[in-house]
């Protein structure tokens, strides 16, 4: 059953609700939408699935662009109503002939909808009835096709038993075989009494009805097959030579070989000969505004309508062309729409932003642009390119506050500190921009501990040592082989006790699919909590970024003993000053995760850390 019907504009206004149903719906299933899916470029996608504890609905909708009206359709997720498209449709064909911008009361579409929806009710039984009538005819063809083939093999075994009881009596066969040599069928012709074949000199005998060959000969010869099969194989089996596991050389008169750690702790003097670095490298970049050239993208803008032009004067010639922009089109359908929609996806692709990304974003420009009426002097594929813009600038541009300083300032009001964990796969550099993040912290006056909780890697703790002695900042360590949870524990209460405001939390670098780590991983946040979960990540990856985080998300999730798990709260871009205009990966990585990208690391120095620029990355991606 429908729980829901609502007609609105794009600009939040309810038009029309259905007040014959009248259901209240439990949670927010429709700001859901807006919120997930509208203004996330999602709306490509033919439904969303709600859930929450104690509500699971599926959500329809569809678009009128030329009216600036979206129409939802609301019921329950375990119903697989047939008829909700087509009421959609003409709900939205009769909406919008009454539909006056002035007006914000249509209480006579109610007795219209009623109609609308007793049609497509009808029609959609109709339909099930017609499946059912067709499901059943074949069924009892089916059933009559069984019953065909079962009393041919039953007059099969019949044969079968007649021509073994004539197969005991020898003088009969003799008598069979005799007659057929003597009527010279010596080319294995068969006569439908008895069987005689003759190939390559040899003979073949069956007596009548039994088929062209002998079933216990047969089964002789697999098994003869099957033995030889066998002894191959053990053959083999010998023949694999055993691996030798090599191990470390003992000698006699020394001790039993310890493992190696050279973890020992940091000594007092190790600050005494290395100097403060903030004198050295200057500003960070996080303070610093990046400043757009405003000559280059007028050049640009004026170089790309000369491209055009000459394409579509290629394809329509000078006058239609001519005619078209001056009138106006009447209305957009997809098949205008595909062509730019095209060369537009593949103009994504190359900037490395993933396949499946860039197929969606076009599928939810094309669907905000069907039927939208195109103005005098405007060409298709600009339509679409500022379509796209705007639908970039609005996935890109953060969602919350992102002012790391602020929420610190507010967490040190409340006596603790503001925990920070950096987690992403292998390799990209989560050490190194953590001491970027704890030198531009630095700078802004705040106290920060670093902790060294990557117990996995080797390497990892002395690394991560070193940035301290050259930043002068405490570090909490604990070695090699420990539970990475408890160590992030301990130095949070260390931190507590020493009057730290930011404690930066180190972790192992760790793929995807790897369940034991994503597992010890989901444990650290579980017994920790904190306050900011920063995934980082390569800005070199493609399609990868799609497959990285996602599973990681959906492996905290899994993994974690909380009913309401966390997931990550934001990216860190790493290597962005090694790609050059292929800046697509921060666009798969927030279109995937709804996380905002709140750093970027562009250079191996301490002050080499910045914002996300997104109308430079617009720009970048659709130049």
């Amino acid at each position: 059953m429908l729980e829901q019907l609502l007609i609105f504009t794009r600009g939040g206004l309810i038009l029309w609700t259905c007040k014959e149903l009248g259901n209240a719906l439990r949670g927010s299933p429709i700001d859901t939408l807006i919120r997930s899916c509208l203004l996330e470029e999602r709306s490509g996608a033919a439904s969303y699935n709600y859930d929450v504890p104690g509500a699971a609905y599926t959500l329809k909708w569809t678009f009128h662009n030329d009216l600036g009206l979206v129409f939802v359709a609301v019921y329950q997720k375990i119903l697989h109503l047939l008829y909700v498209d087509e009421l959609l449709s003409t709900v939205k064909r009769e909406f919008s002939e009454i539909y006056d911008p002035k007006r914000t009361v249509y209480n006579e579409f109610d007795n219209v909808f009623q109609q609308l929806r007793k049609e497509a009710e009808a029609r959609a039984e109709e339909m099930k009835k017609s499946k059912q009538v067709s499901m059943h005819a074949n069924n009892n063809l089916g059933k009559k096709q069984g019953q065909v083939q079962k009393g041919i093999i039953m007059n099969g075994g019949n044969q079968k038993k007649s021509g073994a009881e004539s197969g005991n009596d020898g003088g009969d066969g003799d008598k069979v075989k005799s007659r057929a040599l003597e009527n010279g069928h010596s080319n294995g012709s068969n006569n439908g009494n008895g069987v005689v074949v003759q190939a390559n000199g040899k003979e073949n005998r069956s007596s009548s009805g039994s088929g062209a060959f002998d079933v216990n000969k047969l089964q002789k010869l697999r098994s003869k097959g099957g033995k030889k099969n066998d002894t191959t194989v053990v053959k083999e089996s010998k023949a694999e030579p055993t691996k030798k596991i090599k191990k470390n050389r003992v000698w006699d008169d020394k001790p039993k070989e310890s493992k190696l750690d050279f973890t020992d702790p940091m000594s007092e003097n190790g600050n005494e000969n290395i100097a403060v670095v903030a004198a050295v490298q200057g500003e960070s970049m996080m303070d610093k505004e990046e400043i757009l050239s405003s000559d280059s993208e007028t050049e640009e803008e004026e170089e790309e309508p000369g491209k055009d032009s000459k394409v579509e004067a290629k394809k329509k010639g000078w006058f239609s062309s001519m005619f078209q922009s001056i009138a106006g089109k009447a209305n957009l359908d997809k098949a205008d729409l595909e062509p730019a929609l095209k060369a537009l996806k593949d103009r994504l692709m190359t900037k490395n932003v993933a396949e499946e990304i860039a197929e969606k974003l076009c599928e939810s420009v094309a669907a905000s642009l069907e039927g939208k009426k195109l103005g005098s002097f405007t060409r298709i594929s600009s339509t679409v390119q500022a379509a796209m813009e705007e639908a970039l600038v609005r996935i890109l541009t953060p969602k919350r506050s992102i002012d790391i300083l602020r929420d610190v300032h507010a967490t040190k009001e409340q006596g603790k500190p503001y925990v920070v964990v950096f987690v992403g796969v292998n390799g990209v550099g989560k050490s190194t921009n953590l001491a970027k993040v704890a030198y531009w912290l630095q700078q802004h006056k705040i106290n920060v501990m670093m902790a060294a909780c990557d117990t996995f890697r080797s390497g990892a703790v002395e690394q991560l040592r070193t940035h301290a002695r050259r930043l002068q900042i405490p570090i909490f360590e604990k070695g090699y082989e420990k539970d990475p949870a408890i160590v992030a524990k301990e130095a949070i209460q260390e931190a507590n006790r020493n009057g730290s405001d930011v404690v930066l939390v180190d972790t192992a670098g760790r793929m995807q699919d790897n369940e034991p780590l994503m597992r010890a991983l989901s444990k650290l946040i579980y017994v920790n909590s904190p306050d900011l979960i920063l995934f980082v990540g390569e800005a070199l990856v493609g399609n990868d970024a799609v497959d990285q985080l996602s599973k990681f998300n959906q492996k905290l999730g899994d993994l974690s003993p909380s009913p309401n798990p966390r997931l990550i709260d934001g990216i860190l871009l790493t290597k962005f000053d090694t790609i050059d205009d292929k800046v697509g990966a921060a666009l798969s990585m927030v279109y995937i995760s709804g996380a905002p990208v709140m750093f970027v690391g562009c250079g191996q120095s301490y002050t080499d850390l910045k914002k996300l620029n997104t109308k430079s990355i617009v720009k970048t991606l659709l130049n």
